[in-house]
């Protein structure tokens, strides 16, 4: 299980402009940031979709949570 306070932190890394939610723009931002630079948005949005539980084609806290707790 993950640790929920490491886990915020890094949500909140990830989540730039801090509204509370990772959309794919964001996410594509950080794995470039870790040096992952061949991700498009496309596949970003995808791995948004995989883990987004209500469908809004973003991320909460909650939902990140849920996945790192898979």
């Amino acid at each position: 299980m993950a640790d929920i306070d490491e886990a915020r932190k890094h949500f909140e890394q990830i989540d730039t402009d801090g509204d509370g939610f990772i959309t794919a723009a964001e996410f594509k931002s950080a794995l470039a940031r870790q040096g992952d630079w061949n991700v498009t948005e496309s596949v970003a949005e995808v791995i948004i979709k995989s883990r987004d539980l209500d469908g809004d084609k973003m991320l909460s806290f909650d939902e990140f949570w849920a996945y790192l707790n898979k």
